[in-house]
């Protein structure tokens, strides 16, 4: 049996440079079929360079990344195939409607969307009404809820997810949280940055913490939380009286402020 099999993602040995500056240093981790997978780190800790080199944005210097079975750097377009992506901030056309963003980037994965798939598509998201909206128009959550949607129309196997609640007020960010259960019940995966460490403790199956470019932490919110619950820098740290995963954070990756 393919040891990769049960792997969605595999990541081995990745190491990113930027000049004589190494941004990511030899991270491994895997995400699992129907598992929601945290990335997570303090800003420039290495988190958006090791998304871009899955993207596909940037070309590692060494390191091997295999998605859904195809190796990026020897079938890269069988490995964007399989790739969903939602960016931070959405940087669709602002002047299109939303039925025709819809058509332009289902074309691009060689979808033919007919105005009734559209509409099908824009009533499972409750947004059927702003189908002949301005992109532009929309609230921030209601743009997030389309992009999602655009990352997922190919029924890609892996969805790459750059904080997808920031700025989401509480019912938009419970029902963008409800769309990604809905893709891991179909047994695909996503992998995720966010800087919620109380989203990422209540969400996330397994979590990586990555500093500097390295990965410092690889387990269950829970596991990690019972792993050094009782280390004296976090205990230093906690406010709550409760350990959570945001004091077990703050504690291995300390306590200043990044850039």
């Amino acid at each position: 049996m393919d040891q990769h099999a049960a792997n969605i993602l595999t990541v081995d040995g990745l190491n990113v440079y930027y000049g004589s500056f190494q941004a990511v240093q030899n991270v491994s981790f895997s995400v699992r079929q129907g598992e929601i997978f945290g990335l997570l780190g303090p800003n420039g800790a290495g988190k958006t360079s090791t998304l871009s080199a899955l993207e596909g944005l940037l070309k590692p210097q060494s390191g091997t990344i295999i998605v859904d079975g195809n190796n990026a750097a020897e079938k890269p377009l069988h490995a964007k195939a399989s790739l969903g992506v939602q960016l931070q901030s959405t940087s669709f056309q602002p002047e299109l409607y939303v039925m025709e963003v819809l058509q332009l980037y289902g074309g691009i994965y060689g979808l033919n969307l007919t105005k009734e798939n559209v509409l099908a598509i824009l009533r499972d998201i409750n947004l059927e009404d702003q189908a002949f909206k301005k992109f532009g128009q929309l609230s921030g959550g209601q743009q997030q809820r389309v992009s999602l949607v655009i990352a997922t129309i190919h029924n890609p196997r892996l969805v790459l997810l750059d904080e997808p609640t920031t700025g989401l007020d509480p019912q938009s960010r419970r029902q963008l949280w409800e769309r990604i259960e809905a893709i891991r019940e179909k047994g695909h995966a996503v992998l995720l940055t966010t800087h919620s460490m109380e989203e990422a403790e209540s969400v996330c199956d397994r979590i990586a913490i990555i500093d500097h470019g390295r990965v410092i932490a690889i387990d269950t919110p829970d596991a990690l939380i019972d792993k050094h619950k009782n280390d004296p820098e976090v205990i230093a740290v906690s406010r709550r009286g409760k350990i959570t995963l945001e004091d077990v954070f703050i504690a291995l990756t300390g306590k200043a402020v990044r850039g």
